[in-house]
């Protein structure tokens, strides 16, 4: 690999935000398509960049099919199409199998790999200034929301 090639490799890195993924599941292979217009608009307001994007559907034997966006057709994923030349092909086979055990028989589930750009200037300038990022985490909103509504229930108790 040239010095050049190796130094644009380093710059382009180093600009790149945090990578998320997640997995969706839609009980019963009830997914029709309703999230890739919220999905389109994170991708348009700049927010995010979309990696890798996959759709699973388990059967009730356990039997797995795979799809990537060229597999599918406009109405399952709507604007998402457009992103395709960009997909970076990140996952891989073990990480599908991975998620293939987490979801449930006669599911369909979304596998989404994003970068979040809107942190790529905060990480870039971490980096540049000799740090790194030793632990991240997420709260899961049903936690959140349990918290939630246990403190108002604390507070109704109090009251009475």
């Amino acid at each position: 690999m040239s010095d050049q090639m190796t130094h644009e490799t380093t710059e382009s890195v180093d600009e790149l935000g945090p990578v998320d993924w997640l997995v969706v599941e839609f009980p019963g292979s009830r997914f029709r398509g309703e999230i890739a217009p919220a999905l389109d608009e994170l991708v348009q307001a700049g927010t995010i960049r979309v990696l890798d994007l996959l759709l699973m559907k388990k059967a009730e034997d356990g039997s797995l099919d795979v799809y990537e966006l060229s597999d599918l057709d406009e109405s399952e994923i709507g604007t998402l199409r457009l992103y395709e030349a960009e997909l970076a092909g990140l996952l891989g086979a073990e990480d599908v199998e991975a998620v293939a055990e987490a979801i449930e028989p006669g599911s369909t589930a979304a596998l989404l790999v994003w970068e979040n750009t809107w942190a790529a200037p905060f990480g870039s300038a971490v980096r540049r200034a000799g740090g790194q990022l030793v632990a991240t985490g997420r709260i899961p909103i049903q936690a959140l929301l349990a918290a939630i509504e246990a403190e108002e229930a604390s507070e109704e108790e109090e009251e009475i």
